[in-house]
């Protein structure tokens, strides 16, 4: 039964709200023109002595936002578009009293552009103020893209262990497109040649697209924008971009066939004399993607023989609750445009999750025969159909199955629309099989730039299943001039079984609400601001018992240094109906459990060479005590070799025991060229007793295709008992290229 009182009263109160912190004025944002370019230029780096450039008036006064708000950049930025019938031509020049002091920490293609001197832009093709394309680059030309939904608003990650927020940001988006950059006395400059097929667009004369740049001066730990913005937001908040505007494009043709081959080879071995293993296998695969743009804003993706070989492997986790694990997406099939499919709460209620087709529960691989995928938009709507198609895996006992996902969402106004989703699952393997699906509505209201309102409801459909089987929620968001503020209500129905998607936690009803206001100290202060907040989230079960309860009262102090400090405290309920075994290792009995907790973060500054991230939690934990310490140091060495080396312990000490988990985590990566790279990722997990290691050589091309070579490596000391071990290895070796059929 939905409680549509309690609903209806949530909603009422967010609205309130959200009208209550009416606008409160921002600046007109600016205008620029594009011009139809007679000569292309020459894409690299160097935009002087460019003839191409030399007719085509520059622009770009920035506006700080950090660390002096509302006052004009400490340096120059000139900026140029262009564009002819198949490519847009953006180039900068990014000017510079002490070129010397340049700061250039990543050569890796996506690597992060916030520790370094930078210049990126957002296109917001559609000029429908949420949906942009993010392009960027740093004085030695690395490549930076993005896909941003939503204007990058994901969803508050409910699990405490894991924190920050997902959804509305996709880095892992790869297009095909070229940039240069120098260094010269005046400071350094760029060239990015992106390719109109590459975007998806509306064709047609006299069109209009948002766009804002962003441009980090390193030495001064300086952020400015061309759109000016309010502190707390960011460049993705495309309701606030600037016009671009004197596009005359046409349709440009698009067909691309991406092959590839792949030959693995894998073996087992133990110190166990009497255990039988398989012996070494090896094997070859090919398969092929191909992508064909219907219309500029319409692609059709096929795959056939789907493969993720190159694919980083998961981070190893410990679970210290009893709720699932949530795994990000990291295959790149599924992240192209993933912000479309994306309806309910991510990380916490996804309707669609991704993960569910072709990984099965226990994290067994499953083949992907194939399969298709219909998206973009048409006209004020946005569209996406997909289809795909595993096989069975005997062993696991998995059969085949049948994935269909449809999405549909209209834009009624700028940040309002409206839409529905219906996801399904189909067990073809058998005569037999079963069947679920996953319908919903979904929404959003744009009150302003400041404030919105979101929600959705949907139903399940599982055989065995006829009551409890919804879920929704509704949510106020507002960010303004320093101040974040959000309200919501989240229920899951006790039958609500989206098998396609991800729930965190099962059959609850669940309130919450955050609020926050950042200070800016004076330009003659050391501090550049502090963020106190205070958040609470509560969730109660369908018979009334509040299951958990986790109040946060936090600040943050930022320096200008980079530096930054965390101090919070957590009050902290945890009911448990059943007993349960807490990572395996020690029972935790049925009972309520009320505690506090201390919480300190520490930050050194992410743009020297050296910098350490630390996270300490103290306090009640399950009728014992918990003593929470992870740590992260970065080492970069010069902008060729970066590293992570991190290491997460808990010491838990409980009624019915006592036991501690160690999770470390070393992420090499070192790049010959922005496109040639070496990456290793060496993992150990204590309570798993597992050591793993994923090593991966890529020569890149063009759209993430070329050559990778990758080895992964397991070590489970626990194998058969604690005097017995198992190694598994692997060995492959992947070739994908592109081929631009329609140039």
């Amino acid at each position: 039964m939905l409680h549509l009182r309690s609903f209806c009263r949530i909603t009422i109160l967010v609205l309130a709200i959200s009208f209550g912190l009416s606008d409160q004025g921002h600046a007109q944002a600016p205008t620029a023109g594009a011009k139809a370019l007679t000569q292309q230029p020459t894409i690299d780096g160097e935009v002087m002595t460019d003839p191409a450039w030399a007719a085509i008036q520059p622009f770009g006064a920035f506006t700080q936002v950090q660390p002096n708000i509302g006052q004009p950049a400490s340096e120059q930025t000139d900026i140029r578009i262009g564009y002819d019938d198949r490519t847009l031509y953006v180039s900068v020049i990014c000017y510079d009293a002490n070129p010397d002091g340049i700061v250039v920490t990543d050569a890796r293609r996506d690597g992060n552009l916030d520790a370094t001197d930078a210049f990126l832009m957002i296109l917001d093709t559609y000029h429908n103020g949420q949906d942009g394309f993010v392009f960027g680059t740093n004085s030695i030309g690395t490549q930076y893209d993005a896909q941003v939904d939503n204007e990058g608003q994901g969803n508050f990650n409910n699990n405490r262990q894991q924190g920050g927020t997902i959804g509305g940001f996709n880095l892992n988006w790869d297009a095909s497109w070229e940039v240069a950059a120098q260094i010269g006395d005046y400071g350094w400059s760029a060239e990015f040649a992106i390719p109109l097929k590459t975007i998806r667009f509306s064709p047609g004369e006299n069109q209009t697209w948002g766009i804002n740049f962003q441009r980090n001066i390193q030495k001064t730990n300086e952020i400015t924008y061309w759109a000016p913005l309010p502190n707390g937001l960011n460049l993705y908040r495309l309701s606030l971009a600037g016009d671009l505007n004197g596009l005359n494009l046409k349709k440009p043709g698009n067909l691309k066939l991406i092959p590839y081959v792949l030959g693995q080879t894998s073996s087992a071995s133990t110190n166990d004399e009497l255990a039988e293993l398989p012996g070494a296998e090896t094997n070859g695969e090919v398969g092929v993607d191909l992508k064909y743009s219907i219309t500029p804003s319409l692609t059709l993706d096929l795959t056939y023989n789907t493969d993720f070989a190159q694919v980083e492997v998961d981070e190893q986790q410990v679970n210290l609750d009893r709720f699932n694990l949530f795994f990000p997406e990291k295959r790149p099939f599924f992240l192209e445009n993933a912000g479309l499919f994306s309806v309910g709460s991510p990380g916490e209620v996804d309707l669609f999750f991704s993960r569910r087709i072709g990984i099965g529960d226990n994290g067994t691989q499953v083949p992907i025969i194939g399969g298709a995928r219909l998206s973009g938009r048409l006209n004020q709507t946005n569209l996406g159909i997909l289809n795909m198609y595993t096989d069975e895996v005997g062993e696991a006992g998995i059969a085949k199955n049948a994935f269909t996902v449809a999405r549909v969402d209209h834009q009624l106004g700028q940040r309002t629309s409206v839409g529905g989703l219906f996801v399904n699952r189909s067990n073809i393997g058998s005569e037999d099989g079963t069947t679920n699906s996953t319908i919903a509505l979904d929404g959003k209201i744009g009150i302003g730039k400041q404030a919105q309102i979101t929600g959705y409801f949907a139903k399940t459909s599982t055989e065995s299943i006829t009551e409890g089987d919804h879920s929704l929620q509704v949510k106020g968001n507002y960010a303004w001039n320093n101040w974040i503020a959000r309200i919501g209500y989240t229920e899951v129905g006790e039958g609500f079984n989206p098998e396609v998607g991800f729930l965190f936690r099962e059959a609850f009803r669940k309130p919450e609400f955050l609020v926050l206001y950042a200070h800016r100290y004076s330009e003659s202060s050391p501090m550049l601001e502090i963020r106190p907040h205070i958040s609470w989230r509560a969730y109660w079960n369908f018979e009334g018992f509040q299951e958990t309860s986790f109040l946060h009262i936090d600040n943050h102090w930022v320096w200008k240094t980079g530096t930054e400090v965390h101090t919070g405290v957590n009050f902290t309920t945890e009911g448990v109906v059943n007993s349960f075994m807490l990572s395996g290792l020690v029972e935790v009995p049925a009972g309520v459990y009320d505690h506090a907790e201390a919480q300190l973060v520490f930050f050194t500054n992410p743009n020297k060479p050296l910098s350490v991230s630390t996270r300490h939690i103290l306090g009640g934990f399950f009728g014992g005590k918990r003593y929470a310490n992870s740590g992260t140091l970065t080492w970069r060495v010069g902008d060729k070799f970066s590293s992570e080396w991190s290491f997460s312990h808990n010491d838990i000490r409980l009624p019915n025991g006592n036991f501690t988990t160690d999770v470390f985590r070393s992420r090499l990566s070192y790049s010959f060229t922005p496109n040639i790279f070496l990456q290793g990722l060496i993992q150990y997990n204590s309570v798993s007793d597992i050591v793993s290691s994923n090593l991966r050589f890529g020569w890149l091309q063009q759209s993430n295709t070329g050559l990778f070579v990758v080895y992964n490596f397991n070590r489970d000391n626990s194998y058969l008992g604690e005097d017995h071990h198992l190694n598994n290895q692997s060995f492959i070796v992947k070739f994908s290229k592109l081929f631009d059929v329609l140039k």
